[in-house]
């Protein structure tokens, strides 16, 4: 349980930069990180699923009262963790399926490709979402990929930052 009040205040930390820092950057004009979904990517794989989408649902519903987004963070955040097995087992191969990996020892490869499958889906959710019309295909995808290149960044940089210690 104690571990479980640590990733929640983690959520939390995560949630207060994303509101104060991080959706306050426009980039271009229109590209914001999204940090906040570092709590998804990051949450411990042999924790229970179902307070994880709970969590993951409380986590970007917060974020769409703050934005005013009407619960585009919230569907992205389900569907992100809903996939998360998907992208764990793509990423890592058998070292998820043996539930081997810990986040803090992996390599920066396999950190940057799972990171990157992540910000991918959860962009791609959000702007197709908001935008919700695919005659502007290409400006979804410009707005996925511009975004992600930033969110992936900037997470790369909070994960080595942030880093726990090895015990």
């Amino acid at each position: 349980m104690n571990k479980t009040i640590t990733y929640i205040t983690f959520g939390l930390i995560l949630i207060l930069f994303q509101q104060l820092i991080f959706n306050n950057i426009n980039l271009f004009g229109y590209v914001n990180p999204f940090i906040y979904i570092l709590f998804i990517i990051y949450y411990p794989i042999k924790n229970n699923r179902i307070l994880f989408i709970c969590l993951s649902f409380c986590i970007g519903l917060t974020v769409d009262i703050f934005s005013d987004t009407l619960g585009l963070h919230s569907a992205a955040c389900l569907v992100l963790t809903y996939l998360r097995p998907v992208i764990l087992k793509i990423a890592f191969g058998l070292a998820y399926i043996h539930q081997v990996i810990k986040f803090q020892n992996i390599d920066f490869k396999n950190r940057f490709v799972y990171l990157t499958l992540c910000t991918v889906l959860h962009n791609f959710i959000i702007f197709s979402l908001e935008i919700f019309n695919f005659l502007k295909f290409s400006y979804i995808i410009e707005k996925v990929f511009l975004t992600t290149l930033f969110t992936v960044f900037l997470s790369l940089i909070f994960s080595y930052l942030f880093k726990p210690s090895k015990r």
